[in-house]
């Protein structure tokens, strides 16, 4: 083989997987995306998301900003180099890093230290499999800590909702709605879902995010589970979950079911679940790594002239403009549902920072001020910091320790997606402060909101969990947990549970 072809070609499907949303899933989001009522939340998050999707093609960088798990699978010939292979896409994945096209994902998990450039221990995963075929199929998933944390095991039989779920397809339909139903709008849907029904607990896992490669417009070839897909499909979309959790039409935009075989103790239904940020690319090398084919790709998607794309269209109906600092007479003039452009500064903060504080740490720099959940990827230029994607994470994380933060340095208002829980909502109230929601995946529409990178602190936990200090322009939110005891997530998780109930109730 050609070791810098097989290199070159490893960066380009980094690049294209990161960068562009794979046309099945684009197809599935513009075709659904019209359910949502007019004028709703739902519909600008579905606004905001294709927004995204074309800007992050404009500027070839991040479609979200946690590029995640960086997953490769390798169909390769009878004796062929594996470690040559590996060695090969671990430089791509580290030129990818310093472009840019990842963010620094990779944690030692015993001391906490990032090392900057995505490799570690088990960090890229190989997935290697022999094939009587003389080229090698390369198929990569990134896959974001946010969906990943949604992807859940059921063991059957168990009670979903009070209601006994047994070993058989009845009782997978029912841990299946569940899994939809808990990650709620923590997993940035609407999303997708790879499941496995049997394996053991390792095989189940594996073999589900396996599902995530088929094509979204595939017939399951075995016509029990294509008639549980479609079943589901049509369910889930009647949980009125909808984008980011703010209540909708649009919750699920596919499931692929496969199984295993089983023991006979063991009955594990195995769930990954995928945001709308649905990256996955693959392509075909001949032997000496040329490019035979690239896969799940239209023709000439790549011949099109993405520069020209629209600039993207903030919301502009119904909008109240914000410029900090904030005072606490304007966030308790805000209620839940209210669409907010903010101006002026804010600061990054994800889980080192959070545990930081909650422990006593200092960061005075932030009191009175709007903390951002974001790991943002950010490039130095010149001895200059540039924000390649900038979108928010999922919030709850912080719950243990966000209403102690609120009070003891004023936060008037916390960013975030996927909503927080009774502690932060009490803190709210008591200290005039607001959970805004931003639309998860959008970190191409955040990033240009971003006009200037002022400062960083803490830098000893690492680029992601930094305190990046943003000045930020016309940055779009939704006011989602207000400071009078107003929560959009408790309106649509009873809704949505009491859609459970009435769905499980059928057979």
């Amino acid at each position: 083989m050609s070791y810098e072809a097989l290199r070159k070609n490893l960066l380009e499907l980094v690049r294209r997987t990161s960068a562009y949303l794979p046309p099945d899933a684009e197809n599935v989001i513009n075709l659904r995306k019209n359910l949502e009522e007019k004028a709703s939340m739902a519909e600008m998050a579905m606004d905001m998301i294709m927004q995204n999707v074309g800007l992050a093609k404009k500027r070839s960088l991040p479609i979200c900003q946690d590029t995640g798990t960086i997953t490769f699978y390798v169909k390769c010939p009878v004796g062929y180099d594996q470690l040559m292979f590996q060695k090969a896409a671990e430089e791509a994945v580290v030129i990818g890093t310093e472009k840019g096209f990842l963010r620094q994902n990779s944690v030692d998990s015993l001391n906490g230290k990032n090392t900057g450039n995505n490799l570690g221990k088990g960090s890229p995963v190989y997935h290697f499999e022999q094939s009587r075929s003389d080229d090698v199929d390369v198929r990569l998933i990134l896959k974001g800590g946010g969906c990943e944390n949604m992807s859940t095991q059921y063991k059957l039989p168990a009670q979903i909702n009070g209601k006994k779920c047994g070993r058989d397809l009845g009782g997978v339909r029912a841990v299946i709605l569940d899994a939809i139903y808990q990650a709620q709008g923590k997993g940035c849907g609407p999303g997708f879902l790879g499941v496995c029904i049997g394996g053991d607990r390792a095989t189940g896992f594996a073999h589900a995010k396996e599902q995530l490669l088929r094509n979204l417009d595939d017939i399951n070839p075995d016509p029990e589970l294509a008639k549980l897909e479609e079943q589901i499909m049509r369910e889930a979309n009647t949980l009125e979950i909808g984008p980011m959790g703010f209540g909708g039409k649009f919750t699920l935009g596919g499931i692929k079911i496969d199984h295993l075989n089983r023991l006979p103790a063991s009955y594990f239904v195995s769930i990954a679940y995928m945001c709308w940020a649905y990256r996955r690319r693959g392509v075909v090398l001949t032997a000496d790594s040329k490019v035979k084919e690239w896969l799940y790709q239209t023709p000439g998607e790549f011949e099109i002239d993405y520069s020209k794309l629209p600039d993207v269209e903030m919301p502009s109906k119904n909008v109240k403009v914000l410029h900090t600092p904030v005072t606490e007479e304007q966030i308790r003039e805000l209620r839940v549902g209210d669409v907010v452009l903010l101006n002026g500064d804010m600061y990054t903060g994800r889980d080192a920072v959070h545990r930081y504080l909650y422990e006593g740490g200092e960061l005075d720099v932030i009191q009175n001020g709007i903390v951002y959940h974001c790991g943002p990827v950010i490039v130095e230029d010149g001895g200059e910091y540039k924000v390649m994607a900038a979108g928010p994470t999922t919030s709850i994380r912080e719950e243990p320790y966000q209403g102690e933060v609120i009070g003891r340095f004023g936060l008037k208002g916390v960013i975030g997606k996927g909503g927080m829980g009774k502690k932060t909502l009490d803190a709210c109230n008591k200290y005039g402060s607001v959970y805004f929601h931003a639309i998860g995946g959008a970190a191409q529409i955040y990033a240009q909101c971003v006009k200037k990178v002022k400062g960083v602190y803490l830098e000893q936990f690492g680029s992601p969990e930094a305190v990046w200090h943003f000045e930020v322009e016309n940055f779009p939110l939704v006011v989602t947990m207000d400071s009078h005891n107003g929560s959009l997530h408790e309106k649509v998780d009873q809704i949505s549970k009491n859609r459970m109930n009435e769905i499980l109730e059928k057979k």
